[in-house]
């Protein structure tokens, strides 16, 4: 049960949806199954990866070869012009070669990072949408939105920085330390050695601690984001209000916040950095002292100075970045878990294994003792039965909090009832596929919420692919073609964000006309006329009556005058049915419904509203 008790931690990160952090290695488990379909190209990748890193190793090889040939002492005239054109062309190939494997490298496994990337992407979206009502009703769109992109981002960062810097490091390192051991002392490598594990420690050390300056950020990110978003999705709202200064008070303190994290993470890069610059330094002092010494005794040539000279850039470059690398790779591991912690929320409204197709028949929908309550401590429907006959209306009237329109989301399983069931002739709608029962169910809801496109795509969303003969058929049928025609565009009017650019009754038409284009067996109308004036109103209803004809629906209203012709009225207060029957015997009960029928009358002659929905 939820109360008001503060909640853990683990509590909090799942009511907002991120469960508790996983481990590094974690994250990286839940990887790799969308990269192992790509393993052969990881393989080859790895193969081109080697032969680039020995390539370039057998650079200082040859530079060596060189500064030796021009030392001090007789030397054969022919050699010294044929000698260092060879070494010089090796050179030059040694160089290409590096180029062309690290090129084929990235070539091959571009597809891997960007499959596994679209693959997650695309899974995330589709998990986002199968989650429930409840979900979406407590979400930030915009610090979600902020997860998921970045998240795609890290997965490319992490499989860029693993396998094109961090890898190819390791092999260098290894190749390197080596070629000092063998070609000269294992002095060279205990120094070499010894720096590598000074420099990672101290590299992994700081970054663990830095991890949690990351995650703040990434938090108030996502937070400033979200309150960016919501303001400007709620436009409207902000200029009724006046409230642009304090929107824009509250974006800044969320960037304040944001900035003041972003310093912290900088102060602790700075001494990270710092700290990896004089590991770095101390080591490349020991190991030319070294040399220098060598050569000093004689020990060491001038091209075996080159040579170790050459290999401590080639090594200390690519160390050096191996701390920022680490760091990268540690925040692509945090904004990926991030996005993996979406994806692995649990469903609330899941099909069963094997749930069969909903089988339409004759339509007859049942309520059979249902409750339901969003909140353990606050029922809203109780024990609530009652059935809507084949090819009939049956029409739900009440005050608002009644549960008129959970009636709605229960019947589309948005959430599943706690208690009783409802069925479609007979089938248990928990036990049967959701994509079944969904399509086999339309409704036109109260608040209608467009996507930011043109009428037509509106229109034909109720049947994905229809033409355009059956969007202006069902534009007809809503009362809304003629409006449509008399705009520059036509069809291709846009309707802006949420259909905001058309009034409340245009977008209340598309909605009408979107359903009656997807045409399904069980219809809902969720005061379906609110948002329409008494004129286009009574056209409205004749239409929906002639489209419901034969379909069984279910009809929500507050405007009693829209369900006269319905052949049951039921009447609910406090999640109950208190009265049902046709209207005029309900009118003849003199009870509630005959109550809120005189109001209305009444409020009608006086030039009142009624309600809300006359607005």
């Amino acid at each position: 049960m939820r109360r008001f008790s503060p909640p853990t931690d683990e509590a909090a990160a799942a009511a907002a949806g991120t469960p508790p952090a996983r481990s590094d290695w974690g994250t990286l488990q839940r990887l790799l199954p969308y990269l192992w379909v790509y393993r052969w190209r990881v393989a080859a990748a790895l193969v081109f990866l080697v032969a680039a890193k020995a390539a370039n190793l057998g650079v200082p090889l040859l530079l060596r070869q060189l500064v030796d040939h021009f030392a001090p002492g007789p030397v054969d005239a022919r050699a010294l012009v044929v000698v260092p054109a060879g070494l010089l062309l090796a050179y030059a190939a040694l160089r290409l070669s590096t180029s062309v494997f690290t090129e084929l490298r990235e070539l091959v496994f571009a597809k891997a990072t960007h499959g596994a990337a679209r693959q997650i992407a695309l899974e995330t979206f589709r998990h986002l949408h199968a989650l429930s009502l409840r979900f979406h009703l407590e979400r930030q769109t915009g610090g979600m939105t902020r997860d998921i992109e970045r998240g795609t981002r890290a997965l490319q960062s992490l499989i860029s920085y693993s396998l094109y810097t961090i890898l190819p490091t390791v092999v260098e390192l290894t190749l390197a330390m080596v070629l000092l051991g063998t070609q000269f002392d294992m002095g060279f490598v205990f120094i070499t050695l010894a720096a590598l594990v000074a420099y990672v420690v101290f590299t992994i050390t700081v970054t663990e601690w830095r991890t949690q300056f990351r995650r703040r950020m990434n938090e108030l990110d996502s937070k400033a984001h979200s309150r960016a978003v919501d303001a400007l999705l709620n436009y409207e709202t902000v200029k009724y209000f006046n409230n642009e200064e304090f929107e824009a008070q509250r974006y800044d303190v969320g960037l304040d916040a944001y900035r003041q994290a972003q310093i912290q993470s900088q102060t602790s890069l700075s001494l990270l950095n710092t700290g990896q610059q004089l590991i770095i330094a101390l080591s490349l002092l020991a190991m030319l002292w070294r040399a220098t010494t060598g050569v000093v005794e004689g020990r060491l040539s001038l091209g075996d100075l080159v040579l170790i000279n050459a290999l401590l850039i080639q090594l200390y470059i690519p160390m050096n970045f191996l701390g920022v690398l680490y760091r990268e790779v540690k925040q692509s591991l945090t904004d990926l878990d991030k996005m993996f912690s979406l994806l692995e929320r649990e469903r609330e409204v899941a099909d069963p294994p094997g749930a069969p197709a909903l089988k339409v028949s004759e339509g007859v929908v049942r309520f059979e003792g249902v409750g339901f309550a969003y909140d353990p401590a606050r029922p809203i429907l109780r024990d609530l039965s009652f059935e809507i006959p084949a090819g009939k209306t049956v029409a739900v009237v009440g005050a608002s909090g009644a549960g008129k329109s959970t009636l709605a989301r229960l019947l589309y399983r948005f959430y599943d009832v706690q208690q009783g069931r409802i069925t479609i002739d007979g089938q248990d709608i928990r036990v049967v596929q959701q994509d079944t029962l969904r399509r086999a169910i339309g409704i036109v809801p109260q608040d209608t919420v467009l996507f930011n496109d043109t009428v037509a795509y509106n229109i034909g969303y109720g049947r994905t692919g229809a033409d355009q003969a059956s969007i202006e058929g069902a534009a007809r049928a809503a009362h809304i073609h003629d409006f449509i025609q008399a705009q520059p565009k036509g069809y291709d009017t846009m309707v802006g964000e949420r259909g905001l650019k058309l009034s409340g009754g245009e977008k209340q038409r598309v909605a009408i006309a979107r359903t009656l284009l997807k045409d399904p067996p069980v219809l809902i109308f969720d005061e379906a006329t609110s948002a329409l004036d008494s004129a286009n109103e009574r056209a409205i209803q004749a239409e929906l009556a002639s489209a419901s004809a034969g379909k069984t629906t279910l009809v929500i209203a507050h405007r009693l005058s829209t369900v006269v012709d319905a052949h049951e009225i039921l009447v609910m207060e406090a999640g109950r049915i208190i009265e049902r029957g046709a209207h005029a015997a309900l009118l003849a009960q003199d009870g509630r419904y005959a109550h809120m029928w005189r109001l209305q009358n009444a409020g009608e002659r006086g030039g009142a509203n009624s309600g809300p929905e006359e607005n």
